[in-house]
C-alpha cells in the first residue's frame, strides 16, 4: 500500500490523524455526475452541487486519496484575486474584475466558516497576506496593481513602512512591502480530508486509488477505470496538474514544480524575532518565494515557479512524488531571508505540481465543446481560495444556470498559450534559465542582459505579478 504520507508535511500529519478506509471502484455503476478528481476543485464542485441540488447522484474519482496531490502539498496559502487584479481587468474589463476579487475574498471568509461549521480543525488563520521585496529591483512590482484598483475606489492593500515590513515579517531582508488583510494560512491536507468527510456525509460516492484511464465521449459518458467504468450523464475534469494529458487543454497549460521545506517546531525563535503569527509573506521575485509559520511553530518555506522538474507531454508519471530534488536549495534561502534561523534543522521536504496558465488565472470550459464534459484548472499556484469559486462556477456550468458564475470571463474558449512539444519542453529550459539569470543578477544589484530580460519576459504569470511580466497583462 502506497503510502502519501511521504509526499508533504501536512499529509503527514493529515493522513495521521484521518487515516480512514476507502472505496476503489470494482465493477459498473452510473451517476448523474461523476467527478474526476478529489483535490479542493472536484470536492468543493460536488459539495455545491449538492448544495444546490441535495438529490442529485455525485461520484468522484480519484486517483490516489483525496488530498493528496497538489491539494495536500501547497504552501497553505489561502489568497484572494487582489494581487491578479491587473490581469482580471485585462481579461474580464473593470467592473466584472472588481465583482471577481470581492468574491475571491469573500471565498477566504467563506473557507473559514466551513471549517467552523463542519468541525475541521485545518488551523485557519485570517492574519493577511505581505506582498514584499528583498532586493532592490523588487520594490514596487505592486504599484500597477494597487493603481489599477484604486481606479474603481478600492483599496484592498495596505502601504507598509519598511520598519514595520522588517518588524511584521520577523526579518530585515524585507526592505518594502503591501499588506492585505484578507488571506489566511491554513492546514491544507486537513481541509482536503475534512472537505472529504463533509462530501461523504452529503451522500457523496468516493472511489479512491481509482484513477482515469480513458474517457468515452460517448452518450452518456463513460470514465475507464482500471477494474470498473462510470457511466455519468456529465463529466467534471477536475484534476489541475494532469490536465495536461488532455491535448486540448495541455495547450493552455504547462505544468512546474514548487518545492517546500519546513523546520523543526522552534516556537520560541519565531517568538523572538516577531513571526509566530498565521501571516503569509512571499516576494517579488520571479522565482517566487513564499513561506508562513504553523500553529506548532514550524515555518514552512517554499520556492515556486520553473525551479526543478517538468514533465515532456501529456505524462506526469511520479515525477512530483516524495522528497524535494532541491531541498539543499530551498534551505539555502530559507535561512538567506531568516539569518538568525541559520541554525534551525528541517524535518522535511516536498515537492508538487502547479498547473500554470499563461496568465495566472484559471479556465474553465466545455471539452472538445461538449457540455456534458465540463473542466475546471489553471490556478498557478493560487487554488486553495479560488477553487472555492471554482466549485461554484463548474456547479453552475454543470446544472446549466445561467448565472454570474457560468458566464464569468473565466469560462471561455481556449487559444493556444503554449508551443507544442518539443519546442514547449526545451523553450521552457531556456526561459527558466533565464529567469534564474535575471533573478540571481537582481540580487546581486546588477541589471540583467538584454537576453535575460528577453527571454524571461516569456515565463507564465505565477503567484503575483513581478517587474516586467508579460503574460496576462501587457497586451
Amino acid at each position: 500500500m502506497e503510502d502519501y504520507r511521504k509526499n508533504s508535511h501536512w499529509l503527514n500529519e493529515a493522513l495521521d490523524e484521518n487515516n480512514t478506509e476507502h472505496t476503489e471502484l470494482i465493477g459498473n455503476t452510473t451517476a448523474d455526475i461523476c467527478i474526476v478528481g478529489g483535490g479542493f476543485t472536484g470536492l468543493w464542485t460536488a459539495i455545491h452541487l449538492k448544495n444546490e441540488d441535495p438529490a442529485i447522484d455525485i461520484a468522484i474519482i480519484e486517483k490516489d486519496t483525496c488530498g493528496a496531490g497538489p491539494s495536500g502539498r501547497n504552501g497553505g496559502f489561502v489568497l484572494s484575486w487582489w494581487g491578479k487584479f491587473l490581469t482580471l481587468e485585462k481579461l474580464c474589463g473593470g467592473e466584472e474584475a472588481v465583482r471577481l476579487a470581492k468574491a475571491s475574498a469573500e471565498a477566504v471568509k467563506k473557507i473559514g466558516e466551513f471549517c467552523s461549521e463542519n468541525h475541521i480543525n485545518a488551523a485557519f488563520r485570517q492574519d493577511g497576506w505581505l506582498w514584499a521585496a528583498t532586493n532592490q529591483a523588487q520594490i514596487g512590482a505592486w504599484e500597477p496593481t494597487l493603481a489599477a484598483a484604486e481606479k474603481y475606489q478600492e483599496y484592498p492593500f495596505e502601504r507598509w513602512t519598511s520598519e514595520e515590513v522588517a518588524k511584521k515579517s520577523g526579518s530585515e531582508r524585507h526592505i518594502s512591502g503591501v499588506f492585505e488583510d484578507v488571506p489566511a494560512s491554513i492546514q491544507p491536507a486537513q481541509l482536503a480530508r475534512g472537505l472529504r468527510r463533509v462530501a461523504l456525509q452529503k451522500g457523496i460516492r468516493i472511489y479512491e486509488k481509482t484513477p482515469l484511464t480513458r474517457l468515452q465521449k460517448v452518450k452518456p459518458v463513460k470514465v475507464h477505470t482500471p477494474q470498473g467504468t462510470v457511466i455519468a450523464q456529465k463529466v467534471v475534469l477536475a484534476i489541475n496538474a494532469w490536465s495536461i494529458r488532455f491535448a486540448e487543454l495541455r495547450k493552455s497549460l504547462i505544468v512546474v514544480s514548487s518545492d517546500i521545506v519546513a523546520t523543526e517546531p522552534i516556537p520560541n525563535k519565531l517568538k523572538e524575532i516577531g513571526y509566530d503569527n498565521g501571516l503569509t509573506i512571499s516576494d517579488s521575485r520571479m522565482l517566487v518565494h513564499y513561506y508562513r509559520t504553523t500553529v506548532d511553530g514550524r515555518i514552512a518555506f517554499g520556492k515556486g515557479g520553473m525551479n526543478g522538474l517538468t514533465p515532456y507531454g501529456g505524462n506526469l508519471g511520479k515525477m512530483f512524488d516524495g522528497p524535494s530534488r532541491l531541498s539543499n536549495d530551498v534551505t539555502e534561502w530559507l535561512k538567506w531571508t531568516y539569518p538568525k534561523l541559520k541554525d534551525v534543522k528541517i524535518d522535511s521536504s516536498w515537492t508538487g505540481p502547479i498547473d500554470r496558465s499563461s496568465n495566472g488565472l484559471p479556465f474553465f470550459g466545455y471539452l472538445d465543446g461538449r457540455e456534458d464534459i465540463i473542466y475546471g484548472a489553471g490556478y498557478s499556484g493560487n487554488g486553495v481560495g479560488p477553487t472555492y469559486l471554482g466549485g461554484r462556477i463548474l456547479s453552475s456550468m454543470v446544472l446549466e444556470t445561467k448565472d454570474e458564475w457560468s458566464t464569468c470571463r473565466l469560462v471561455r474558449k481556449l487559444g493556444r498559450d503554449f508551443p507544442p512539444e518539443p519546442i514547449r519542453y526545451f523553450g521552457g529550459k531556456i526561459v527558466r534559465k533565464a529567469v534564474v539569470a535575471r533573478d540571481k543578477a537582481e540580487d546581486e544589484g546588477r541589471i540583467p542582459g538584454a537576453l535575460t530580460e528577453y527571454f524571461a519576459k516569456f515565463a507564465p504569470a505565477g503567484l503575483s505579478p513581478f517587474k516586467g511580466q508579460k503574460a496576462g497583462i501587457k497586451k
